[in-house]
């Protein structure tokens, strides 16, 4: 509980004697003492905007202290006693106070590992000018709060200047994710934002080659409190940054429910022809190392961190807002309700093209998006394929990329197998060739630790990335390798600053898809063999 019994008394007559005041006490309790008619878990007197902080241990610095207000809204003033373990923090407005004092009631706050307890105080406001050693505590107000309110102004959003919400702003959030390193899927962002209110629906797209999301609260104060806390923040450790402005939007309509968009108050809709619901396998926990981290470290070297109180790491602001994450015991990132046994590299590809698809095929597009390691088509239902990745990770990027993709004239399904492992078949047994072991293959993209194909990891697209061009090869030479094999070659050009890779614009996704299975790894003479990829530009 973050309300607990205690008193100002002791060290506001040690202040109040000296050289600062708290001017308008509330008359009820104007003798100082704020907690005389404490009873229980009620706060003891009335709201104020001032807030009385106890238990704080003696190293804490001002700034720490300022980011447990700053995502409720503007801190104002901070006065700190160190040698009472006690601190005072004034908010810019009461109603964000009583949102954090609301807050801090249900989870308590912890910095540096210990919890920290907040009530109203009955002073209605801090007067510091006078006192000495303030300097410290102004700097890390003006730091902090600069470093917000520059979240808060994102897309011209309608937040005031005290950090509270402005009449008539809307309940729709607008989520970009850059650098996009692991997969993000509706069910991640659903974990993370539910903690701040109701989600009612979801819309997942991709847009100018980004991961984007329209998410909806609720309640307008909601996605103001998700906003503030989350913009700037990491999902994963470095990377997948989380963008967060508000939309002009202020209702979401959503026609199906499948993994690209969610109606949590609708669960009769369809799911959408070419596009599967979610499998509850889909929901497996991501392999991703690390926790939600900030990737500033504030203009004093300081920046709230929010991690898994699960781990027993740090919190500085919003404690429990990654409430539903857990660490699994092998350091990777869990979904809330799936164990680390369903952490699989295995991924079932189904409704495929029989006719068409063979291992090499498959291995070669999954391969864009981790080392493949076996491929089998099952045998008595050829339709459906098993892969299996170097590890969960890779799994999950591959399946959040080519789940609902066109492959051979059919929508695939990409979901994670129950099985392990791929089973190679026994000596003697009858396989047609279905089966294929590629672990030792030289065409892995990701065998090199710290790689650059890491960060060159896009969704299927029009256009192809192609690299490893030897000097001789002529544009028209490209041009005429890709239309030969049958496809429609709609632009093309080299890199102005390194002709070894150029950029081809096909008619469709699935013709860019095709080309890449068929001619990744071409051998274009002068031991040069060409490499694609799905470009993120487009010509």
């Amino acid at each position: 509980m973050g309300l607990e019994k205690g008193s100002e008394k002791p060290l506001l007559s040690a202040v109040l004697s000296g050289r600062t005041t708290m001017s308008n006490p509330t008359p009820s309790t104007a003798n100082g003492n704020d907690s005389r008619h404490f009873k229980g878990d009620r706060s003891p007197c009335g709201p104020s905007r001032v807030l009385h902080v106890r238990k704080v241990p003696i190293e804490v610095s001002e700034a720490e202290l300022v980011s447990l207000g700053v995502p409720f809204g503007r801190v104002s003033n901070l006065l700190m006693l160190k040698g009472k373990n006690q601190a005072f923090i004034e908010m810019a407005s009461e109603e964000a106070a009583i949102t954090m004092v609301n807050y801090y009631t249900t989870a308590t706050p912890h910095v540096r590992n210990q919890p920290v307890y907040i009530q109203y105080s009955n002073h209605r406001e801090l007067k510091t000018d006078n006192l000495p050693n303030q300097g410290r505590a102004q700097a890390a107000l003006q730091a902090v709060n600069a470093v917000h309110s520059g979240n808060m102004t994102l897309g011209g959003t309608a937040s005031g200047g005290d950090g509270t919400l402005m009449p008539g702003q809307s309940p729709v959030l607008r989520i970009i994710v850059e650098n996009l390193f692991y997969p993000v899927s509706l069910e991640v962002l659903h974990q993370i934002f539910s903690k701040f209110g109701t989600v009612l629906k979801i819309i997942t797209f991709t847009k100018n080659n980004q991961f984007q999301a329209l998410l909806q609260y609720s309640d307008p104060m909601n996605a103001h409190h998700a906003k503030v806390t989350l913009d700037g923040q990491n999902i994963y450790n470095a990377c997948c940054t989380l963008r967060v402005e508000f939309s002009k939007l202020t209702s979401l309509n959503v026609k199906y429910n499948n993994d690209k968009s969610r109606d949590f108050t609708r669960l009769d809709l369809p799911s959408g022809d070419g596009q599967p619901s979610m499998d509850p396998a889909m929901t497996a926990a991501f392999g991703a190392p690390g926790i939600i981290s900030s990737p500033y470290a504030g203009a004093a070297g300081f920046g709230p961190a929010i991690g898994f109180p699960q781990a027993g790491l740090s919190m500085h602001t919003m404690p429990g807002a990654l409430g539903p994450l857990s660490m699994a015991p092998s350091g990777r990132m869990t979904l809330h309700g799936m164990g680390p046994g369903a952490v699989h590299s295995v991924l079932l590809v189904s409704n495929l093209n029989p006719d068409s698809i063979s291992p090499h095929g498959l291995f070669i597009l999954f391969g864009v998006y981790g080392d493949v390691h076996r491929v089998k088509i099952l045998f008595n239902k050829k339709e459906n394929a098993l892969i299996q990745m170097a590890d969960a990770t890779q799994a999950q990027l591959a399946m959040s990329h080519l789940n609902g993709q066109r492959l051979h004239g059919k929508v695939i399904r990409v979901t994670i197998s129950k099985h392990q492992t791929v089973q190679l078949p026994r000596e003697g047994q009858e396989d047609q060739g279905l089966t294929k072991d590629f672990s030792g293959s030289p065409l892995h993209r990701f065998k090199k630790p710290g790689s650059k194909n890491f960060q060159n990891i896009f969704p299927p697209s029009a256009t192809l990335h192609l690299s490893n061009i030897p000097p001789s090869i002529t544009d028209d030479i490209l041009k005429d390798l890709f239309a030969g094999t049958g496809y429609t070659v709609k632009a093309f050009k080299f890199f102005q600053k390194d002709r070894k890779m150029a950029l081809i614009q096909l008619g469709s996704v699935e013709e860019a898809i095709q080309a890449l299975i068929d001619l990744h790894n071409h051998d274009l003479g002068e031991n040069h063999h060409l490499r694609v990829s799905f470009s993120k530009s487009t010509i």
